[in-house]
């Protein structure tokens, strides 16, 4: 199958990208760079030994996405482009809705004009907001994120179902997914965030190399086991093979639905930190502050439904997430801005 990724280079998509092509299909990538790097593309190549064709625009312009599947002919797509920081969406709600709705507009009318039917799309765990109880699932009402990002995200998922529904030939996989950490097990991909990281594990790892004093622990006294808050984290390859299982699904049997990729286990900030302090053999500076508005206690995913219908499951443990996180941050320390060290050879499982 020919799979055109959108943000094919970013964090998530590469390591799709990857996935996609060790599972013998070939792959396109269309992405601007704003938040990735051209490097990623000849890396996927020394991971996989297959360069994937790559197009640098943003999806947008129509008339350069047209000019693409033209070209290139896709049978699939997944879309992962669009802006994606919560503190900044909230800075900035016009420039995420126009942004992220425009793009998903964009797509959707390229697909029907070549008529490409088949989507996997890259929501997340936001769409639930804060009224659901965890651990969440699929089928646990009214979706009403807290923040425009991932408000963004639920106004892409109805615009999804209500396209789907009209249109019989399409097929879309909603996947949302909880907390992504990790990187390739080669190190030669990972998480490059570029100024201050939002997400925890790429910061704590700058803190491990040295880049930034210590990290911030936002509340100590939540209804926890040691306190601090628990998110589910996810090793990125788990997250990559579940794309690959969505887009078969699919495939096999058309139509529209949304399923949870997660571990099903929450893991506490205090945790997380430890477990990337036996990766790096560090001690990792923290420092406890006051909870932050809207951080919630507890925030895990229902695993069953994916289990069940897509036979896939996360199987990688939070050790293995901070080895290889570590790994990309130790090799790379300043990402894709400098190149790799080490033999970049490819340790598969």
């Amino acid at each position: 199958m020919r799979v055109l990724i959108t943000g094919g280079a970013g964090f998530i998509g590469s390591h799709t990208a990857v996935s996609l092509i060790e599972q013998g299909n070939e792959v396109v990538i269309v992405d601007s760079l704003v938040n990735s790097a051209p490097d990623v593309v000849e890396r996927i190549h020394t991971i996989t030994g297959v360069r994937p064709a790559f197009y640098g625009f943003d999806v947008r312009d129509e008339d350069e996405l047209d000019r693409v599947f033209a070209e290139a002919v896709p049978d699939a797509v997944i879309h992962f482009a669009g802006l994606k920081a919560v503190g900044e969406s909230v800075a900035n709600p016009l420039e995420y809705y126009s942004h992220n709705i425009d793009a998903i507009f964009s797509v959707l009318r390229v697909m029907q004009r070549h008529g490409v039917g088949r989507l996997v799309f890259s929501s997340s765990a936001t769409v639930y907001g804060d009224n659901q109880p965890s651990p969440y699932t699929e089928s646990g009402g009214l979706l009403e994120a807290t923040n425009p990002y991932g408000q963004s995200k639920v106004m892409q998922e109805r615009i999804l179902v209500d396209v789907a529904r009209a249109d019989p030939s399409m097929s879309v996989a909603l996947l949302r997914y909880f907390n992504p950490i990790g990187a390739h097990p080669s190190g030669l991909i990972g998480e490059d965030p570029s100024g201050i990281p939002n997400n925890i594990a790429p910061f704590i790892t700058r803190v491990a190399i040295g880049q930034l004093p210590e990290v911030s622990i936002f509340g100590d006294d939540y209804d926890t086991a040691d306190g601090t808050g628990e998110r589910d984290y996810v090793h990125v390859m788990d997250l990559a093979e579940g794309h690959v299982a969505a887009l078969r699904a699919i495939t096999q049997s058309p139509g529209i639905r949304a399923w949870n990729l997660g571990t099903g286990t929450p893991t506490s900030v205090l945790q997380l930190i430890a477990a990337f302090e036996r990766a790096t053999g560090r001690q990792i500076p923290r420092r406890m502050t006051g909870r932050r508005p809207g951080d919630l206690a507890r925030v895990w995913a229902s695993t069953a439904l994916a289990e069940r219908e897509l036979d896939w499951r996360a199987t990688r443990s939070i050790d293995e997430m901070a080895a290889d996180a570590w790994r990309w941050q130790s090799k790379n320390p300043h990402g894709y801005a400098s190149p790799p060290s080490g033999d970049g050879a490819v340790h598969r499982d």
